[in-house]
């Protein structure tokens, strides 16, 4: 969810290398006879795609990997149009800087919002498609015959006339030579003839994974290289009033104690302990300011203030429902709350940067590298074409590692006082903890009206919370007239997040407050709180109409075929409407995310109250397109681990102006035993648009799963997580 950062434009010098990493391109433009080469020597057929000698094919990915398979999916995009030998594929990432050399040839670099594959096939497809093509057409000139009497496939062109072959290691540095083709005359398979897209594919970097190959930025290790540890004032807002580092200057190790920015005290030493050591040492005045006096309950009374507030801003409406809840039959109100949660990614925020006077270099697992460019930028001081950055396999991304780049700012900071030395900055747990940028605190209030046959003739959602637009990209706000389009996100009138409901009274608006604990985006980001309020408001709404919670649902649908479709196929699953068995109670959910419909049915019982055991969820995917089909699969059990987390355990909560949560021992998250059997259903029904799969379906196991719970306890639970009501999950 972030937008492209504005780059100084300067000339970039030619040669630009990632150390250690995979890409480096001499930078020369395939102008007649010239031909773009990596690092190897090996032709470059286009941005895409480079061939090697021996037929390794070299897809380049500007998209990140933080597990959820994008490099994978979008290789086989890629390797479908080239119609090459996928046991051949393997991958690199383009670095910003080559990026920005050439125009922007890779295109978005960003990989959040379950953009990965959706928002970049067409252009990669289109990629793979003429490298083909320019492939072809060098062995029919090879053969001097005609482009159009040859195929590929499986990197084998074949002249059908005389039965001649050529592997495309053979022609590609010929191919590489050939202007690219006129993209009026690239035209891409239909799906139904995918042979490598649409397949449940291994992964291209599982391998690696298992064998211990894979190095993430906290494996990282360069030639002389520092470590360094820091802390930042717990209470956002806050500063560096003073800082005594005698002993720390003292303890065995360390090579420099130093203030970065106006916030945040560092120490350098030759390990990453001897300097968190260290920095424990140092003795930090905190000038904590105003903020220091802010607690959860003073934010959640703002926030509840403004459930009743007059002035709001809209983001969906039609009718008159204040009028139609007025003349109801029956009116039905409540109230939800969502807390703020944190990302918690298994590796810490990182960056290992290197810094001269002339040239500065950033390692780090981002999921925006011309973000983390355009920080190291800003950071060092150094033009364009004295900066790059080498982009990493993450662990755990979230949404953490996107917008965010205060830990590349710190990075290059502290390699400013080093010059000439690689320094590797990680955070401790606890510093990522308290220095996250969280998933917004929100409230809700739902009130609906029925008439006497128990049909919704009107319908009021007025949230009240906070905009991570408003503090990330503010000139969005500004342009949308102090409104933020994502806080409706599956709400919305139309667009990606679309609400899947035919009201014919409807107001749906926000009222803005925001605290001073730093939102961010965060896996599914407000189609978390939002399906739980609505999904779950459906239910009472079913309940006080007398009706069947999947029929009462099925009446406002009709207009919504893909939400209903994705609905009923998890019902169906699940047996809605046939007998449960004996202490087993089922609660279903659904929601139109990141242009994906998606739904879910969980099935669980309760022992003594208070013990639930969840035994089964299914879940529902119609994302447009398939590219991966077993990937969709984990990506969906996956999701579900983070929203039931989320539902049972995760609450951040403030006191004094800083979060408490400072480990896992007070952040939880499921164990496997805890986990249900997951059942996925990937229904692609095609279509223009493309859906994401990384994070639609966290937002319907929660309301599922509270659904069954009220059945199966008769109380309704109307904020998490559930640890704060005794629930516990076994």
């Amino acid at each position: 969810m972030t937008a492209m950062p504005r780059i100084n434009r300067r000339a970039f010098i030619v040669g630009t290398a990632a150390v250690g990493g995979g890409l480096a391109l001499g930078l020369r433009f395939p102008f007649g006879p010239e031909v773009v080469r990596a690092a190897d020597g090996s032709p470059e057929i286009n941005a895409w795609v480079v061939i090697r000698p021996d037929d390794t094919v070299v897809i380049r990915v500007a998209r990140s990997e933080m597990g959820q398979g994008t490099i994978t999916g979008l290789a086989q995009l890629v390797s479908e149009e080239l119609e090459c030998n996928w046991s051949k594929v393997v991958y690199e990432y383009p670095t910003p800087g080559a990026n920005l050399k050439r125009k922007r040839v890779w295109g978005d670099f960003s990989t959040g919002g379950s953009r990965g594959i959706r928002m970049s096939h067409s252009y990669v497809r289109q990629g793979g498609a003429a490298a083909r093509m320019m492939l072809v057409q060098a062995a029919a000139n090879q053969w001097n015959v005609a482009a159009s009497e040859c195929s590929a496939a499986n990197s084998v062109i074949t002249h059908q006339a005389s039965g001649r072959t050529v592997a495309y290691g053979r022609v590609a540095e010929a191919a590489a030579k050939l202007p690219a083709p006129d993209p009026k005359s690239i035209k891409l398979k239909d799906p139904k003839d995918w042979k490598i897209a649409g397949k449940p594919v291994k992964r291209l970097d599982t391998a690696d994974k298992v064998t211990g190959k894979q190095v993430y930025g906290f494996d990282l290790k360069l030639p002389g290289m520092l470590n360094a540890a820091i802390m930042e004032c717990p209470v956002f807002g806050g500063k560096v009033k003073s800082f005594d580092a005698a002993k720390a200057e003292s303890m065995p190790g360390v090579k420099k104690v130093l203030q970065v920015g106006d916030t945040a005290v560092a120490v350098v030493a030759d390990t990453w302990w001897r300097a968190k050591t260290a920095l424990d040492a140092v003795s930090i005045a905190w000038d904590e300011g105003e903020n220091a006096k802010v607690s959860s309950a003073s934010i959640a009374a703002i926030l509840k203030a403004g459930l009743d507030a007059p002035q709001a801003f809209v983001g969906n409406q039609n009718g008159d429902a204040k009028g139609a809840l007025e003349g109801a039959a029956k009116k039905v109100e409540a109230v939800y709350a969502y807390p703020y949660q944190n990302h918690v990614c298994m590796e810490p925020m990182n960056a290992t940067a290197r810094y001269t006077p002339d040239k500065c270099e950033v390692w780090v697992p981002t999921q925006d590298g011309e973000a983390s460019f355009a920080a190291l930028l800003t950071a060092s001081g150094l033009p364009a074409d004295k900066c790059e950055v080498y982009k990493i396999n993450l662990g755990g991304g979230f949404g953490r590692r996107g917008a965010f780049q205060d830990y590349v700012t710190q990075a290059v900071r502290i390699a400013r006082e080093m010059p000439g030395t690689p320094v590797k900055l990680l955070w401790s747990r606890e510093e990522d903890m308290r220095q996250g940028r969280f998933h917004p605190v929100m409230q809700c209030k739902l009130t609906g009206g029925l008439d006497a046959d128990g049909n919704l003739t009107g319908l009021h959602v007025r949230l009240s919370g906070q905009s991570i637009l408003a503090a990330v990209r503010p000139a969005i706000v500004e342009k949308a007239k102090g409104s933020d389009p994502l806080s409706f996100q599956g709400l919305a009138t139309s667009g990606e997040h679309a609400f899947g409901y035919g009201v014919p009274n409807l107001l749906i608006d926000h009222a803005m407050r925001n605290p001073h604990v730093p939102p961010g985006f965060w896996r599914g980001v407000n189609i978390n709180q939002n399906c739980i309020f609505m999904e779950c408001f459906m239910d009472e709404l079913a309940e006080a109409a007398g009706q069947d919670a999947l029929e009462f649902r099925r009446k406002l649908m009709a207009k919504y075929p893909r939400n209903l479709g994705v609905l009923e196929a998890v019902a169906e699953r699940i047996g809605w409407g046939k007998p449960a068995p004996k202490g087993v109670f089922r609660g279903l959910a659904q929601m139109k995310a990141f242009n994906s419909y998606v739904a879910a049915a969980a099935e669980l019982s309760v022992e003594g109250g208070n013990k639930v055991k969840i035994r089964r969820i299914v879940g529902a995917t119609d994302p447009g397109y398939a590219v991966n089909p077993a990937q969709i699969d984990r990506q969906v059990a996956g999701s579900f681990v983070y929203g039931l987390s989320a539902l049972f355990f995760q609450e951040c909560t403030v006191k004094g102006g800083r979060i408490e949560q400072e480990n896992f021992t007070t952040y939880n998250s499921m164990r496997i035993a805890q986990m249900p059997k997951v059942e996925s259903i990937v229904m692609p029904t095609g279509g223009t648009v493309w859906g994401g799969v990384g994070e639609p379906t966290i937002c319907v196991a929660a309301p599922a799963v509270l659904n069954a719970l009220y059945r199966a306890t008769g109380k309704r639970i109307r904020s998490v997580p559930l640890k704060n009501h005794g629930i516990q999950l076994v």
